[in-house]
Parts: C-alpha cells; sequence; structure tokens
C-alpha cells in the first residue's frame, strides 16, 4: 500500500520527492501517514462507517473538508488520490494540526466556539448539497435510525434491564419523530439546516498552540440540524470515549457549552435550532448505542485487529460499561436534568424554550 500511495503522491505537482512517516492511530476507521517537511498528512479510510461504496464514500467526505475548511477550525483539503486498484479507498492529502487532545470541562468553550463557526458557514441551494447528505427533516431521519438500531438491539443479548430502559428512551424518540413530521415544511428542506460534522466527539478535536479548536473529522459531514452536533459534543457516551482529556460533564457545564455555542451564531439559526437542543439529545445518546452495539457485535471482530490493544482495549470496556443497566439508568435521568439546566442556560434568549 505505501508503493502505491508513494505513486500516486509523486504524480502530484511538486511531489516527486516526498517521503511519509507513520503517525500515531487517532481513530477507528482512518489510517494517517505525515508527508515529510509539508505540513501536510495523508488520510485514507478503511472502511465507511456510513456505508458508502468507496468512490461515493471519497467525494463526501472530500466535500466535507472543502465545505468546513472556510470555517477556519478544520484542516484545509489540499489534493485527492482517486479510487484505483492500487489504492481500493482512495486517500485525502490535508494540513496537519500540531496540537493537545481537549481537556475537558476545561476545553468546553473551545469546542463549542469551533462548532459555530462551522455552523455559521453560508449553506448552498438544495441542488448544490450533494455530495453530502442533506434530508429534507434531518431530526425525523435520526430518530428513523433511531428505530432501526434499537430494533437491531433486542437480539444482541443485553440485559431485560438494559433493554426496558432502552425502551423507555425509544418511546420519546417516536415522539420526537412525529414532532419533526408536524414541523416539516411541505415541499422545502428542513429549517435551520446548516453544515454539521455529526462525530464530534471531543476525541475529534485538536487544541492547537495558541488555543483554537480543530475538528479533524469529516466523514460524515452533512446538513442538518446543529442541535445534532451538540448533543454528541456533550453526550456521556462521548464525553468518556478519548483516551485522554475525557470527563462526564455536569449538567452546568453541559449548559455552559450550550450557551456558549448560542453567544456565537446567529439569533436565527438559534431560533431555528432551538425547540430540537434538548429532545435531541436522547436520539443521539440511542445513536451511538447503536453504533456501539454493531462495533461490538461486527466491527470489533472483523475492523479492530490493526487498532493497537490499548485502544481496542479501552473501545470494549467504554461499550461494555455503556451497555450496563446502571450505566444506561444513570445517563437517562442526567438526559433531564441537562435537558433543564440547558433551557434555563438559554431562556433569557429564547424565553419559551422551556415551556413544554
Amino acid at each position: 500500500m505505501t508503493t502505491a500511495l508513494l505513486g500516486a503522491l509523486h504524480r502530484l505537482d511538486g511531489f516527486g520527492d516526498v517521503r511519509l512517516e507513520a503517525m500515531p492511530v487517532a481513530g477507528v476507521a482512518h489510517e494517517h501517514l505525515r508527508i515529510g517537511g509539508r505540513g501536510l498528512v495523508v488520510r485514507m479510510a478503511r472502511w465507511s462507517q456510513v456505508a458508502l461504496d468507496p468512490v461515493t464514500h471519497l467525494a463526501a467526505e472530500a466535500a466535507g473538508f472543502e465545505r468546513a475548511a472556510a470555517s477556519g477550525h478544520t484542516p484545509a483539503l489540499h489534493a485527492v488520490l482517486a479510487v484505483s486498484a492500487a489504492l481500493p479507498r482512495g486517500a485525502l492529502v490535508v494540513r496537519e494540526v500540531v496540537g493537545r487532545c481537549p481537556v475537558l470541562p476545561d476545553d468546553l468553550a473551545r469546542l463549542a466556539r469551533a462548532l459555530a463557526a462551522i455552523h455559521r458557514l453560508p449553506v448552498p441551494a438544495c441542488d448544490r448539497r450533494p455530495p453530502l447528505a442533506s434530508p429534507t427533516d434531518s431530526v425525523g431521519t435520526l430518530a428513523e435510525l433511531v428505530e432501526r438500531q434499537c430494533a437491531a438491539l433486542a437480539g444482541a443479548g443485553l440485559a431485560p434491564a438494559a433493554l426496558g430502559i432502552i425502551g423507555e428512551s425509544l418511546d420519546v424518540v417516536q415522539r420526537l419523530r412525529g414532532a419533526a413530521a408536524a414541523s416539516a415544511v411541505p415541499g422545502d428542506r428542513w429549517r435551520g439546516d446548516c453544515l454539521i460534522v455529526a462525530d464530534c466527539h471531543p476525541g475529534n478535536f485538536l487544541v492547537d498552540a495558541e488555543g483554537r479548536a480543530w475538528f479533524l473529522d469529516l466523514e460524515r459531514a452533512a446538513y442538518g440540524s446543529p442541535a445534532i452536533d451538540l448533543a454528541h459534543a456533550t453526550l456521556p457516551t462521548s464525553t468518556t470515549w478519548p483516551e485522554c482529556g475525557g470527563a462526564i460533564l455536569t449538567s452546568d457545564e453541559v449548559a455552559f457549552f450550550y450557551r456558549t455555542w448560542a453567544d456565537s451564531v446567529s439569533p436565527a439559526l438559534l431560533a431555528a435550532a432551538a425547540p430540537w437542543l434538548v429532545p435531541v439529545r436522547r436520539a443521539v445518546w440511542l445513536r451511538t448505542l447503536g453504533w456501539m452495539a454493531r462495533w461490538r457485535y461486527t466491527h470489533e471482530r472483523d475492523q479492530a485487529r490493526w487498532l493497537p490493544v490499548a485502544m481496542r482495549e479501552h473501545i470494549s470496556a467504554r461499550i461494555a460499561d455503556s451497555f450496563t443497566p446502571a450505566t444506561l439508568g444513570r445517563v437517562s435521568k442526567r438526559l433531564d436534568s441537562d435537558g433543564a439546566a440547558i433551557a434555563a442556560a438559554l431562556a433569557p434568549r429564547l424565553p419559551w424554550l422551556g415551556s413544554d
């Protein structure tokens, strides 16, 4: 693979003498190699986490990097190495970000401002959004995905108490789906769309020497409700996922994150996102549990062999803990207290947010 990669790089203008350097493993789905002395990184997918064929996956990921770069908080895309027999999934060449992993809760404001910068980007017309996904109702689409995933969990060997807690949350998400459908505009796209990154657990950020947070993984970039990103960045299943810097946030810390984001976006975007900021959190939690179940029963066997032992053990431990009845019950209750804290924090801007 290295020979094929070098061959593809050598065909780029000015890359005839490049050398590749190994980099530490930083995620479960991509391999990264530094291009020595260039400040660039080659990013190669090992599989598509969104089940796309290689050509479609590469085009979508490249578009994510291209469109998010204007935020100033994601690496610039330098080149695309096409899918070929020698490079079966192709590769991207992106600017290298040098920094440290975020430390929670100290870096919460940095992460919130980075997401806000991405969410503030201009949104193209519907016919110019592909190859990025742009569902007509991103909240309803999320709820549909959760329903499918939870149906599969029934055969995953979970304790009856765990399935009961998940089932209660699924009932809430099903009501969310109905509310989203009722709010949709017939014949039009979902109100409040913006560019979202979807997989924004803190482990996908780095903080540079100037204190700027950078989001590094645009594989799942799409157009949808920013509430999805805010939830994923602050749920316990996300904040304890990284091997370094993770923590379980208090409700006040979660509310601070939302308030910082709200202070950094337009009133129009805040108003459009507001009805979903609290309800979407439960749906995103269940979505994460669905991903964890797929990993545990499929990817862990088929894809994790190349990961360092310590990372495999950390992932396995986090997933196992996430499905215990005690953890499920604790997170479910925390969603309620977090929601109350978020509503209180945003009430000066949106007095009606907590009125239901």
